[in-house]
């Protein structure tokens, strides 16, 4: 599984290690207490409905990119800091990768599981 980025017919993946969030306790603890995470890594949350969802960095001691999606579409892209980011926004689907892999993302381009 890999996480890819498309945007005006071209396509560039984001993330070769993919995790995947789903039960409320991966969800819950998301990335806390790990010390780092792979370059090429991102963690997926999925939601079975678009809803308001939110992002904390409590015990995340490291800086994050966050994308929240809905139906592949970017819809909110943030920094979050390490320890004291807080993110909300609209999503089916929320991205966690490494500080700097989201910088060439806008809302408006797809991001999607390639499984």
């Amino acid at each position: 599984m890999r996480l890819v980025h498309r945007r005006n017919g071209d396509h560039t993946t984001l993330a070769k290690t993919v995790e995947t969030a789903d039960s409320l306790i991966s969800k819950t603890r998301g990335l806390m207490f790990r010390r780092d995470v792979p370059d090429d890594y991102a963690l997926v949350f999925r939601f079975n409905d678009a809803d308001r969802h939110s992002l904390h960095m409590l015990f995340v001691p490291f800086d994050i990119d966050a994308l929240w999606i809905i139906g592949g579409e970017v819809r909110k892209k943030k920094r979050l800091s390490a320890w004291t980011g807080i993110g909300f926004g609209m999503a089916d689907t929320i991205v966690e990768l490494p500080a700097g892999a989201a910088e060439d993302i806008e809302p408006g381009d797809l991001v999607e599981l390639d499984e």
